[in-house]
């Protein structure tokens, strides 16, 4: 074969296999469509508001002061039943939609493949946005609409593949997922066609879960850090001395020249996981955000890893499963939580 018909024939087989890989890629897995209305904000902003626990009349100035003092990113949920709230805080702060990241959750009860674009319709209705930067599965367990009795019938996996019909119809740009265990995540890994985000969950100086948070990294899952301050937050009751008297953080804290909550966020941010703080009051959503500055040594990293105690304060027990297995202090306990904590951690 003459080398003029060895090339045309080289050229003529690579254009066919081109052409074939180009089908076949054609029906690989979704690709996320792009966004010509968020060409600014392109990765998730490293420090955000929370507003668990914020009641209506506080979340709209508070969402308002964060975002005009600096925020980029609101972190919500449906279950909470603020987003209308936190929707007119949006608004009322006069910053470009594209300019800022807001989170949200699927609740339990809307775990059903065929509710779970109803739900985040629901979420940007009541928000009065177009569309959400991510969307996170609440928790890994299905409730019966209306009920809180476990919905036998809706696996995790359905629930997933309706997630990312959500990101191809152009409802949010990420999903990912909260409060999963080890177990949950591996089955989302062996069906996923679209790599999951994010992961939020409870993790501070008193729950590390350093080796969690490395697996995340490996696999290229941001880590947002739930209840970063700990125990500081009166909600969880004074069972434990609050971290924000910690005899070594106030001591850090004095040589940083900070507040031990500003010292405890600059932990978190260091460690490479997107901190949520929250609060409603004026002066302390500044004086959080102003813990970006805030750096530390390796030695005092080091010090700061022999002060987890393991304790995890998120775990609604009542729920009749072991949300946490294989992770610390994942194991459900056995008593009987009260009424009304029962009913508080109904909106964790």
């Amino acid at each position: 074969m003459s080398f003029v018909r060895a090339f045309s024939f080289l050229t003529v087989v690579s254009l066919v296999t081109y052409t074939l890989l180009s089908i076949a890629t054609s029906f690989g897995p979704a690709e996320m469509p792009e966004f010509d209305k968020n060409e600014t904000v392109r990765d998730i902003p490293t420090f955000g508001l929370g507003t668990w626990l914020a009641g209506k009349g506080v979340v709209v100035p508070a969402v308002e002061h964060a975002l005009k003092g600096g925020y980029r990113h609101i972190d919500t949920a449906l279950i909470w039943r603020n987003e209308e709230a936190i929707g007119k805080g949006i608004k009322a702060s006069s910053v470009s939609r594209d300019e800022i990241w807001v989170t949200g959750k699927l609740w339990n009860t809307d775990h059903r493949p065929e509710l779970v674009r109803k739900a985040i319709e629901t979420s940007i209705a009541n928000l009065d946005v177009e569309y959400l930067d991510l969307y996170l599965i609440h928790y890994p367990v299905a409730w019966v609409p209306e009920t809180r009795e476990v919905d036998n019938n809706t696996s995790l996996i359905d629930t997933w593949k309706a997630m990312e019909d959500l990101v191809r119809a152009g409802l949010t740009r990420h999903i990912g997922f909260s409060n999963f265990a080890p177990k949950d995540i591996k089955n989302i890994f062996q069906i996923a066609s679209i790599q999951p985000y994010a992961h939020e969950f409870e993790t501070h100086p008193y729950l590390q879960q350093q080796s969690f948070v490395d697996f995340h990294k490996k696999e290229n899952i941001k880590v947002i850090a739930a209840s970063p301050l700990a125990n500081a937050n009166p909600t969880y009751g004074d069972k434990y001395p609050s971290i924000l008297h910690d005899a070594f953080w106030t001591t850090l804290a004095e040589e940083k020249n900070a507040t031990v909550a500003q010292t405890i966020l600059a932990w978190g941010q260091q460690r490479g996981t997107i901190v949520i703080s929250k609060s409603t009051h004026a002066d302390y959503i500044a004086e959080n955000f102003c813990s970006q500055g805030i750096e530390f040594t390796k030695s005092e990293l080091d010090e700061v890893a022999k002060q987890d105690k393991k304790l995890r304060l998120l775990n609604p027990v009542h729920w009749g499963m072991d949300l946490f297995e294989g992770l610390d202090a994942g194991a459900a306990e056995k008593e009987e939580p009260k009424k009304e904590e029962e009913e508080r951690n109904l909106d964790l």
